[in-house]
């Protein structure tokens, strides 16, 4: 499969164990370019992005696992 450069979006709530969400990022390291995280205390959310390069199946299995997690919504966008 050919890989493809991609973002994420996740938005966790405060009840979320964020260290769940970040073992699942670590076993997906190998996809990322870059990360950024950023607390909206005021909304008790917080927001990671991530920019990503592999084939859409190893990217399929990352946000799936992320969006299976109560509290967390996962949004995807990936270019050619």
């Amino acid at each position: 499969m050919e890989n493809r450069i991609g973002a994420v979006i996740i938005l966790v709530t405060d009840e979320v164990d964020i260290r769940r969400i970040n073992s699942i990022i670590s076993e997906h390291s190998e996809l990322i370019l870059g990360r950024q995280g950023i607390p909206l205390r005021s909304r008790s959310i917080n927001v990671i992005s991530l920019v990503l390069e592999g084939d859409t199946d190893h990217i399929g299995s990352l946000t799936g696992k992320l969006g299976r997690i109560p509290g967390v919504k996962v949004k995807s966008v990936l270019a050619g």
